[in-house]
């Protein structure tokens, strides 16, 4: 449990938003979330072994890697579809003035 409930649990909008596409996915029943916890745990325990994970941003980068191989195995998403859109994000991200939302321009 979080000794300060008061603070943020998420310290980056990007770790909000791909939770509430985690749970999205669950709650239209693409998975449970038994399956997600064992992934998850799976690629926590793969990480732990490289470096000791410090429970913030790189818990949500395996977060991150975890769905990406769901969205695979699940054939909602390809490796090449998820590269690209990486590449749309960081795009846009870098062409963005300071302080401006980012905003990936509309995919055909």
């Amino acid at each position: 449990m979080r000794a300060d409930l008061s603070a943020p649990v998420f310290d980056q909008p990007w770790q909000a938003d791909l939770f509430a596409v985690t749970v999205c996915l669950n709650e239209q029943g693409h998975f449970s979330w038994s399956e997600w916890t064992g992934w998850f745990g799976t690629g926590l325990a793969r990480r732990g072994l490289e470096k000791q994970l410090n429970g913030g941003e790189d818990y949500f980068l395996v977060w991150l890697e975890t769905l990406e191989v769901v969205l695979q195995r699940l054939d909602m998403a390809s490796i090449d579809q998820l590269a690209s859109v990486k590449n749309a994000w960081q795009n846009a991200y870098l062409a963005t003035p300071h302080g401006a939302p980012v905003r990936l321009p509309d995919r055909k």
